[in-house]
């Protein structure tokens, strides 16, 4: 499970377990020490993992999702439907209650997933992705390059009660690439400037961040990724993630072990 928290402190968890540490049911996920489960209401993280090298930390806590709405949108991100996004709960109420000082919070929020039956880097080339909070709700841009040289550029604005439309992407605009170099550029009104407001995660292929924009002549904050697939499949590249990834093939449920 990778939990990622920003700011003075911040910790960076994503342990790769074998098979033996996954139970599954209707209602709930649980990958060796951590899970989540809906309760017909709310979604529940239990978090209870170490932190990735050089850092060696515990970060236990619990986050409580509570959407606005469930959506029933699913977004093919190619053609044969071999990748999909799910925006379940595009606007949602979260409670953070972590066991660190000052790592407790509430505010606003959201929950989507990617669902894939290939790797990603025998699809696509590069993409970018950002959700804004506005007025009316929140809109979604998705903008990708598949390998075969197609694009996607997807647009949606979702309301409080989950309903969603799909509206003209504005224009792409650019953005100062990251530290390790990752391109990024996001959508924004004519004329607008995107800016990063905050680094929150930054790796030699991924990007994500706080960013602001202006959309239908708001200004709008929110969350923002870019992804260069080329660079992943870089072979230099996986010792790197195998330090931040450690492996943990060995877990028993029904033992005592740390995480």
């Amino acid at each position: 499970m990778n939990v990622a928290t920003y700011g003075p402190g911040g910790r960076f968890t994503m342990t790769d377990r074998g098979r033996s540490a996954l139970r599954q049911t209707k209602d709930m996920l649980r990958i060796g020490p951590s899970k989540m489960g809906w309760n017909g209401k709310h979604l529940v993280v239990e978090i209870d993992e170490i932190t990735a090298p050089p850092q060696f930390a515990r970060v236990r806590g619990t986050v409580r999702l509570t959407p606005s709405a469930i959506t029933d949108q699913e977004l093919p991100l190619t053609e044969d439907g071999a990748h999909v996004w799910r925006p379940f709960a595009p606007i949602a109420q979260i409670e953070v209650d972590m066991e660190a000082p000052g790592w407790q919070w509430a505010g606003h929020g959201y929950f989507d997933a990617n669902f894939g039956i290939r790797s990603l880097e025998e699809d696509f080339s590069y993409w970018t992705w950002g959700r804004y909070p506005t007025r009316d709700g929140t809109t979604c841009f998705y903008d990708a390059v598949r390998r075969d040289g197609s694009t996607l550029a997807q647009a949606a604005r979702f309301d409080a009660s989950g309903d969603v439309s799909d509206i003209e992407p504005p224009p792409r605009r650019k953005i100062g690439k990251s530290l390790w170099q990752v391109k990024r550029e996001t959508r924004g009104d004519d004329a607008s400037h995107p800016k990063q407001i905050m680094n929150m995660l930054d790796a030699p292929f991924y990007s994500r961040s706080v960013m602001k924009t202006r959309l239908d002549a708001e200004d709008v904050i929110g969350v923002h990724e870019a992804l260069d697939l080329r660079r992943f499949s870089k072979p230099w590249l996986k010792p790197m993630i195998a330090l931040r990834v450690p492996r943990r093939p060995g877990w028993r449920f029904d033992s005592d072990q740390s995480a």
